[in-house]
């Protein structure tokens, strides 16, 4: 038997971290939660991390309510008129499902970056190729790690304001791209776009990691450069030399929605 010197207890950063991290090591289809199953396993973490004097947040207790509640919920019988008429057939696990989908984006967005960050640290570049460069100052070099510690705090920031939702269809990737598109265009040739700002323009958090994403899509299809002028200045979206070859079609965006279908 292992001693229980020996015994390892995984963090997370949240609730949604360990439900992931449940699901994924047991190839569970995360749009068909086995409820009763990842219940009891997110409880035993809960007792073994209690047995260890470990401090869980209350967003830990939380979720446990969440996920015994969903339990309870899918565990009574439907009412058969109900059934009948097509009625109160809605699945207590979707709202569950909707945050986990959404969360793992974000995830594996930033898990995408901090590796593009190290790979960056670990480049060395030749200075003599600075000669060939033109007299122009481009600015600070902003990586993309700079501008996902920017959408967090705006994010942060964001939970302290009241937000008035309105019914209306999601807003998708793409929408955001055609959106940057349209605010290059406004603000005219060779003029940056102030990413922070159009950030804050967002009315939900919804349309922020929306938002976001494109960014990051423009980015990978080399349509804009992240810049920054200063130290601590404006972080903003330049247009790359193929700008316009990028949206000389609308394949690539075309290609974008069916990914994030």
């Amino acid at each position: 038997m292992s001693s229980p010197l020996n015994f390892h207890l995984e963090q997370y950063d949240g609730p949604l971290d360990l439900l992931l991290d449940l699901i994924r090591k047991q190839q569970i289809d995360i749009k068909d939660i086995p409820i009763s199953t990842i219940t009891a396993q997110y409880l035993e973490y809960m007792d073994k991390a209690r047995e260890m004097d470990i401090d869980l947040s209350a967003e830990f207790v939380y979720m446990a309510a969440t996920l015994i509640y969903i339990k309870s919920k899918m565990l009574l019988p439907q009412d058969p008129a109900l059934q009948k008429d097509g009625d109160g057939l809605d699945d207590p696990r979707q709202e569950l499902v909707d945050r986990l989908l959404e969360h793992e984006k974000f995830k594996n967005a930033a898990e995408m970056l901090q590796q593009k960050r190290m790979i960056e640290e670990n480049i060395w570049s030749n200075p003599q190729v600075k000669a060939f460069g033109s007299d122009e100052d481009p600015g600070l070099a902003v990586t993309l790690y700079d501008l996902v510690k920017a959408f967090g705090e705006i994010l942060e920031r964001a939970k302290n304001r009241p937000v008035y939702e309105v019914e209306q269809a999601d807003v998708t990737i793409a929408d955001m791209i055609r959106y940057l598109k349209t605010c290059f265009l406004e603000a005219g040739p060779d003029q940056p776009v102030f990413i922070v700002r159009v950030f804050e323009q967002q009315r939900t958090r919804r349309s922020m990691i929306a938002l976001f994403l494109a960014v990051l899509e423009l980015v990978r299809m080399q349509a804009v450069v992240v810049v920054q002028k200063e130290l601590f200045g404006e972080i903003a979206l330049q247009r790359h030399s193929s700008f316009d070859s990028v949206f000389a079609s609308d394949q690539p965006i075309a290609a974008i929605e069916k990914d994030y279908v």
